[in-house]
């Protein structure tokens, strides 16, 4: 059988579970794909570890299994013209220069390890501070508004520079790798582009502005390395990667199923899924729901510093050289994860998807909140110390009140960081376009929108994330006349309609089921305290 030639774009998009590569065309219609997911570890509470050397290996099966598929289904491999990268960002890779191999786990974005790391440049920050120009020092509130000024970021676990300070500290190879100049770090889309390209042999080392934007390293107006952090939290400089914008073609695949192909876009999953929602413009916002939860709202060119608890963030640079678009940033910490725990610690499902079966068999909690703090929580409230707290339980409560409380946890953080965004941008969200796999339960979002009091957006085709990697990989080599500095160039991607969810409750519910909501986190709160070792 003779096989077509096409054109498409190719996404790997490398989540917290799993790696999937989809195959689209000009219309982002999926070709063709392939899903596996790999290990977790977690060795001790509040670890969370991934081997690098696992993710890269179920990478290229993903790549080579989603190109048979597209030749099962008459397409020439060759038809896949660039392709795009996708991350779960902050997840923390050590890798040595000579021998291109791990030197130990990866840590994982959701990983609480370093509480005592946070609470340590705290103190430094609180007594001694950071040298904002050569013999200057911002300390105490000055110093943590130094920090959010050059980063958009708050000292926390979460981000990728604590993560290192950690493994630098507790692991004498890497220690001994940074000391010799023999240290590489990465988020993973930098690992896996140094795989992808050669290792050793003339990999490159580059690292993705919005993944530069979450590591505390990066200033977020010059989009360079800042030396100030490099001071502040001990690094060399030769171990970071070069930063380069979300569209351009870095370098082509050596080897494998797509060798010579080039990759051309890569980008942070979060961000990755606004410019799959086509949230180009100011005042557009869209909220991922995998994993984690993570809103964000584009705020354009400029930076919106947020006094309610978010974060500043780059939403993506369409070109080297070219002027970034910015975005506020809400995150949640355990949003499918909860789920998962249902399934996997509590056995009170056999599959994710029958969630939404149990929720919906009872019309409420029966007075149960879940704060789902497993590992602290994010924004807006910022409390590494938090935990997991299920309240309101009485010898009434069933499972499925259990499972109604884990996705009403989901609503309300959505609305607490959307309360934020209201304050900061003066901006009254109309709609929330919404992704992810939890957004497949129709209850979910049910829910959503009587909890949030706003219409959510559902689109048909919901793997914007791996589309936002493949829009930009396609941006970057004008692949269909794509062209992200012009949105009406992107008019005949992921037209097939929507489903809109609007909220049914009424207002006096929606406020005390609220004022509800905001006791128990308050009573979460500070649980467990960091030291400084």
């Amino acid at each position: 059988m003779s096989l077509k030639q096409g054109e498409f774009v190719g996404s790997l998009d490398c989540g917290t579970t799993s790696v999937r590569f989809i195959i689209f065309n000009e219309f982002a219609e999926i070709v063709a794909e392939h899903q596996l997911e790999f290990p977790q570890y977690y060795p001790n509470p509040g670890w969370h570890d991934h081997d690098a050397d696992e993710i890269w290996q179920v990478s290229v099966e993903c790549i080579d299994k989603a190109c048979q598929k597209l030749e099962q289904a008459g397409w020439a491999k060759s038809s896949v013209k660039v392709i795009g990268i996708t991350n779960q960002r902050e997840t923390t890779v050590a890798w040595s220069r000579k021998t291109g191999k791990p030197l130990c786990k990866a840590i994982v974005w959701t990983d609480s390890r370093t509480k005592n790391v946070v609470v340590h440049y705290e103190n430094i920050l609180a007594h001694t501070g950071i040298e904002v120009e050569p013999g200057v020092f911002h300390k105490a509130d000055e110093g943590v508004e130094a920090l959010v000024d050059i980063t958009g970021l708050k000292l926390s676990t979460y981000f990728s520079a604590i993560k290192l300070r950690w493994m630098i500290d507790n692991y004498d190879n890497v220690k001994a790798a940074h000391d010799a100049d023999d240290l590489m770090f990465g988020t993973v889309e930098s690992w896996v582009v140094y795989k992808m390209t050669g290792a050793t042999d003339g990999g490159l080392h580059i690292g993705e502005v919005t993944n530069a934007s979450r590591t505390l390293l990066m200033n977020i107006k010059t989009l360079e390395w800042d030396p100030r952090l490099l001071k502040f939290f001990g690094f060399r400089e030769t171990i970071l990667p070069k930063i380069v914008s979300s569209s351009e073609v870095y370098g082509k695949i050596v080897g494998g199923t797509l060798d010579g192909v080039p990759i051309a876009g890569l980008v942070g999953d979060q961000q990755g899924a606004l410019v799959g929602n086509k949230c180009l413009l100011q005042g557009e916002a869209k909220c991922t729901y995998g994993t984690g939860a993570f809103l964000l709202f584009c705020t354009g060119a400029d930076i919106v510093k947020s006094r309610h608890g978010l974060l500043s963030t780059v939403a993506y640079q369409p070109g080297s050289g070219a002027k970034p678009i910015y975005a506020l940033e809400g995150s949640i910490g355990v949003a499918g994860s909860a789920i998962q725990w249902l399934r996997d610690s509590m056995g009170f499902i056999k599959d994710a998807t029958e969630v939404n079966k149990l929720a919906e068999s009872v019309p409420n909690t029966g007075g149960v909140y879940f704060v789902t703090a497993f590992s602290g929580l994010l924004a807006p409230y910022w409390d590494p110390g938090a935990t997991g707290i299920l309240i309101g339980i009485s010898a009434y409560t069933t499972p499925a009140h259990i499972a109604r409380a884990t996705i009403e946890a989901n609503a309300y953080q959505t609305r607490a960081i959307l309360e934020s965004m209201k304050l900061d941008s003066s901006v009254d969200l109309k709609h929330l376009k919404v992704d992810g796999g939890m957004t497949n339960g129709d209850i979910c979002m049910e829910i959503l929108a009587d909890i949030g009091g706003f219409n959510v957006v559902r689109p048909v085709m919901r793997e914007s994330t791996a589309l936002g990697s493949a829009l930009l990989a396609g941006s970057a080599i004008k692949l269909f006349g794509w062209d992200l500095t012009k949105p009406e160039t992107l008019e005949k991607v992921n037209t097939k309609g929507s489903r809109t969810f609007q909220p049914k409750i009424a207002v006096k519910d929606r406020a005390a089921g609220w004022q509800r909501w905001q006791n128990a986190v308050e009573r979460s709160k500070g649980w467990e305290e960091g030291t400084d070792n």
